[in-house]
């Protein structure tokens, strides 16, 4: 005769440890407006769709349209008073080189 065990709840519950939940992104209404549509066209056409980033070997990205998705970046963020709607303030970048342009501009905010 074979006896089945049951399975048994765990005695201590998991639970979140984390302190603080990150709120979610919420893209700014500018963003949405059609001479923000017009100014990124022109940004990301005048880079002919490719990732203007350089590196420090001065080699430029080679990721393009359409296989890559672009972002048209300030290049004096608009929280640093940036123009909003200059082309000669717009970069056009690829998602990852974006990600990190943003990231170090936050830093150097946060430290002042």
């Amino acid at each position: 005769m074979t006896k089945l065990l049951k399975s048994l709840a765990p005695l201590v519950r998991t639970t979140n440890t984390s302190t603080v939940p990150i709120p979610p992104k919420v893209k700014d209404s500018v963003y949405t407006t059609p001479q923000y549509r017009v100014w990124r066209s022109a940004v990301v056409r005048r880079a002919g769709g490719r990732c203007e980033y350089v590196d420090i070997h001065g080699y430029r990205c080679t990721k393009e349209q359409p296989h890559h998705r672009m972002y048209a970046d300030h290049v004096i963020e608009l929280k640093d008073n940036g123009s909003l709607l200059d082309v000669a303030n717009g970069k056009c970048l690829c998602a990852s080189h974006h990600e990190m342009k943003t990231i170090q501009h936050r830093i150097r905010r946060l430290k002042g």
